[in-house]
């Protein structure tokens, strides 16, 4: 449990001693530690394996760049794979397991596929696989797959919580390092609304890394103070642990906010994680810069890291990745990360530069001109091979070896819009290009100032422009006195002869070589390149080794790195869980659910719920003593035959239609007409698509001069409403009509049977008369109910009985369905579900969504005398197409199971009897089946051709599925009453 490696100082905070485990090992730590940095305090450099060759592989860097400490927390359903062990907050009790190896990290089975390297160079899957032909499938691939991936899901449900959010600001600010900090204060001393974004638990972002003063005192002083005003500030939102992913269009930015990743036991109310959706005005992007390595021969030991991560380790957490260090550099940096070591009291071997007139500012051993070029040690780094100015070699023993070979600043949000970098000579880099995302403009080591002074100064500037741009009058803040050395790198990407592999990308196994093999194979381009070698993929996406690849393609061709080009960057910036995306939207909660108003009753009756588009409806009601659900719809559907049943209707779509001009509009949307409608009548309208086809059929119930009530199917009610407003704004703006969508506004209720009038007259109010004669079929009315309720009625029939459908308020739904349920009781009313309603309906040939599935013709429907030629409609003419109304074509028909054991599946093909059953010969389609227990046997609707022509006529079935071949026996759609006597009885 001992901290070999801890140091003193830093910004954990030492009273909370932390405890975890890793590979089952346990170890301590303090409050503030990242899971990386207590490993690197308990001497432990051995963190994950390489993806491809399975090779040992330490910590890196120390955020979320991290390319090789990619580890599995928690367990169980709960367990995180790929956790980067640089951003995973240490809390008590955290579990963690390396990754990608077996059957352990130390000793990696997988791993000899290092030995055979040669053999898996870059492209080696292309060559490799495509002979012989017949491996692939049951060898290449299966092996493939069991080899790829980095972590394992659990396979067990994500019991975690995720949230979305919206946010709108005048500013937001990415990043709240110096450059960050400087734009938020100056957007909120301006009083404008802003929000400060920042990946890290603790803000600052360099400034908590390094030794540094501002102001003549150290920089955590200016910090705390500045984060203290912010706070303070209402018209501030500082969201900590929050990455802004992507940049999209209008000023709208996705981030990641991890709300109780770092806790051990978090409330089981908070989420894990929240998606917030950004909307801004401006925005600064202060994302810093990442250091970059230097390629040299096995520069992947664990141990070696870069020179600011180690400088990062050692200033804020405390923790030394060994206690002896030596430093590889091409620019002043390095020299920095010496020094804070040296005053630690840690041992610095050497500092390796490779600048002839190198300065030495420190007490340690400078060599000048000189290369890293090997490293030894294969658990973890025990020695460096120089290679010295005068050619000469020497080897230094180090247990880490901190390598500083410049700083790139972080660009991937300007790219997120197809804006590309452009390069900078003066840090060796690329720096955002002039086409950014709209509001964006970008600040302090993202814009290439890698000063501290710079940074605070570009940003100042950035937020002041961005804040006029907005309309704001900026206020301006005084910057703190910090330094503002210039940038001295040499631009030297890797070093050695070429004859050992020298690594670029840590995490996919991407060396020199691969780059020199891709070019000699003609792979040159940036976008080939990252694809043949898979260069800068998976989760570092180009960040550490993107510049590299692109440098040593640059020099075997013989141009600029900036005429070399770079990909450029995609959302996310940092991987995102799919759960945060898909937020509540999972279980019963995948989509908003509408309750229907009688809801509440029928939880109260044990009714069984479906889905039904967005509404949760009955489908049956249960009753004791039935053992299975076609009990209960059997009885429910021969309860409306023969007396009465309710069922709630609420769901079909209402559009409310109004204006001097409604009577036309309707023409326009039907294709049957409607101008000559009487007020006081309801009358079934087909509306078609623009190409002729069905789109959807209902009523229309003219309630005045220039008043409509329209109903739409369940399924279609959005789009039939979409496409009417389409109709109204764009194709007919002159009509003198108005339409809204009232589904939710009414609770309506088809209350259908012989019964049915006698138990209205109880509800009514007398001055009504529902008499045959005064309100017959397809009669309409507004009336009252209940002692003078508003309400409305349609003498409407889906289930070709009597019956009505009654709509109120949808405030007074639940006690209208008590009501009807209370005053039906002398005629033992029945609630039906939708499951009885189906029934019900093929039983009298209604279409329904099955036959209007797009793909159908009035004329297929046996409605083609509906498309009226007196009138223009929307899809009339081309519904007259020769393929669309050929005699010879589908027509609507029922089926009736030959044998009365047989169930008549839906989906099912016919066939003529005794011919094969293949495609060529398939005559039609079954489209909705059910069992009637009114005719005791199963019955289907489908589409047949020349169906209303073969009435009688047995044919075959397909049923591939079970094996079988059934019989049905053509006969009309409409198995109940087809002339009509009782829906006008």
């Amino acid at each position: 449990m001992s901290q070999l490696n801890r140091l003193s100082g830093g910004l954990i905070d030492r009273s909370s001693p932390l405890t975890f485990t890793f590979d089952g090992r346990g170890f301590s730590g303090f409050k503030g530690d990242t899971l990386a940095s207590a490993l690197l305090a308990n001497n432990v450099r051995l963190m994950g394996r390489s993806f491809k060759y399975h090779r040992p592989r330490g910590v890196v860097a120390s955020g979320s760049e991290e390319p090789n400490a990619l580890v599995e927390v928690r367990s169980g359903p709960h367990r995180d794979p790929n956790t980067r062990a640089t951003v995973a907050e240490l809390f008590d009790g955290l579990s963690a397991v390396s990754q990608n190896r077996w059957p352990s990290l130390s000793f990696d089975a997988m791993g000899i596929n290092d030995a055979f390297s040669s053999f898996l160079t870059a492209g080696f899957y292309y060559k490799t696989f495509m002979w012989p032909k017949a491996f692939w499938e049951k060898v290449y691939e299966p092996v493939i797959r069991r080899a790829a991936g980095l972590g394992a899901l659990s396979m067990e449900p994500d019991l975690d919580t995720y949230d979305k959010g919206f946010l709108h600001c005048d500013l937001l600010v990415i990043g709240a390092g110096p450059a960050g900090l400087a734009a938020a204060l100056t957007g909120a001393r301006s009083g404008t609304r802003v929000v400060l974004a920042d990946e890290d638990f603790e803000a600052g972002g360099r400034l908590t890394s390094e030794n540094m003063e501002l102001n003549g005192k150290p920089a955590t002083e200016w910090l705390a103070a500045a984060l203290e005003e912010l706070r303070a500030c209402r018209n501030v939102r500082i969201l900590s642990r929050t990455t802004v992913y992507g940049a999209y269009d209008h000023g709208v930015y996705g981030a990641l906010e991890r709300v109780s990743d770092h806790l051990g036991n978090p409330d089981p109310d908070l989420p894990r994680q929240i998606l917030w959706r950004i909307y801004s005005r401006q925005a600064v992007l202060c994302a810093g810069a990442t250091e970059r390595p230097i390629a040299f021969e096995n520069n992947d030991r664990p141990g070696i890291m870069l020179a600011g991560a180690m400088r990062a380790y050692a200033n804020r957490w405390a923790a030394a990745a060994s206690t002896r260090i030596a430093v590889f550099t091409n620019n002043d940096d390095g020299h920095r990360t010496a020094r804070d070591l040296l005053a630690k009291g840690v041992d610095v071997a050497a500092v390796v530069d490779v600048r002839p007139d190198a300065p030495k500012t420190g007490d340690y051993e400078l060599l000048a001109g000189a290369s890293v070029v090997d490293a030894g040690g294969r658990l973890g780094l025990k020695e460096i091979q120089v290679r010295l100015a005068g050619g000469s070699s020497r080897q230094i023993s180090c247990g880490a070896l901190g390598v500083s070979g410049g700083w790139n600043p972080a660009v991937s949000l300007t790219s997120h819009q197809r804006g590309r970098p452009v390069w900078q000579d003066d840090i060796a880099a690329f720096v955002p290009g002039p086409s950014l995302p709209s509001g964006m403009s970008v600040a302090g080591a993202a814009n290439g100032r890698l000063s501290t002074h710079g940074a605070f100064a570009d940003a100042a500037e950035k937020a002041a422009k961005a804040l006029a741009a907005a309309g704001f009058q900026a206020i301006p803040v005084p910057l703190p006195v910090a330094e503002d050395s210039p940038v001295a790198v040499s631009a030297v990407w890797h070093t050695g002869e070429g004859k050992g592999r020298a690594w670029l990308d840590f995490q996919n196994d991407v060396t020199v070589k691969d780059v020199r093999l891709a070019h000699q194979e003609g792979f040159k381009s940036v976008e080939h390149l990252k694809r043949y070698t898979t260069l800068g993929m998976a989760t570092d996406q180009g960040k550490l080794s993107n510049l590299g690849g692109l440098a040593v393609m640059a020099e075997l061709t013989g141009k600029s790195i900036q005429d070399t080009g770079t990909t450029i960057f995609r959302p996310p910036y940092t991987s995102v869980p799919i759960a945060a995306f898909a937020g509540r939207s999972r279980g019963e909660e995948f989509r908003p659910v509408r309750h229907t108003p009688s809801h509440r009753w029928a939880e109260e009756q044990g009714a069984v719920f479906v889905e039904a588009g967005m509404w949760l409806r009955a489908q049956w009601f249960p009753r004791e003593g039935e053992t299975h659900w076609r009990q209960s719809v059997d009885r429910e559907v021969l309860a409306v035959r023969k007396s009465v049943g309710v069922c709630d209707v609420t769901t079909l779509g209402k559009v409310d239609v109004q204006g001097a001009d409604a009577a036309q509009f309707l023409n326009k949307v039907y294709c049957n007409g409607f101008t000559k409608l009487p007020v006081g009548k309801v009358r079934y309208g087909l509306m078609l698509r623009e190409d002729g086809m069905a789109m959807d059929d209902g009523t229309a119930a003219r309630l005045a001069e220039d008043h409509y009530v329209v109903t739409t199917t369940t399924a279609n009610a959005v789009s039939v409403y979409r496409h009417m407003e389409f109709v109204r704004q764009c194709l007919c703006p002159d009509l003198d009509v108005q339409l809204i969508s009232t589904t939710e506004a009414w609770a309506q209720y088809a209350v259908a049977g012989p019964n049915s009038r006698a138990l209205l007259c109880k509800l009514v109010d007398p001055k009504f008369d529902l008499s045959n004669e005064e309100f017959p079929f397809m009669a309409c009315g507004e009336i009252t109910i209940c002692g003078g309720v508003r309400a409305r009625l349609f003498r409407i029939s889906f289930s070709g009985e009597l019956a009505y459908e009654l709509a109120v308020p949808a405030r007074y739904g639940d006690n209208l369905m008590r009501a009807l349920m209370t005053a039906g009781k002398d005629f033992n009313v029945t609630p039906y579900g939708t499951e009885a309603l189906g029934v019900l309906r093929i039983e009298k040939g209604h279409a329904a969504g099955n036959e209007l599935n797009g793909q159908t013709s009035a004329a297929h429907l046996g409605m083609d005398r509906m498309v009226s030629t007196k009138k223009d409609s929307i899809g009339a003419v081309l519904s007259r197409r020769e393929g669309l109304c050929d005699a010879d074509g589908w027509r609507l028909i029922g089926l009736e199971a030959v044998e009365a054991d047989v169930d008549l599946p839906a989906g099912g093909h016919l066939f003529e009897r005794g011919k094969p059953q293949q495609a060529s010969n398939d005559e039609g389609w079954i489209t909705s089946a059910a069992y009637s227990p009114h005719l005791e046997k199963s019955i289907a609707l489908g589409y047949l051709l020349k169906g209303d022509q073969r009435f009688g006529e047995e044919i075959e079935i397909a049923n591939p599925v079970q094996g079988a071949i059934l019989k049905a026996k053509v006969v009309s759609p409409h198995f109940i009453d087809p002339e009509g006597e009782r829906l006008r009885g």
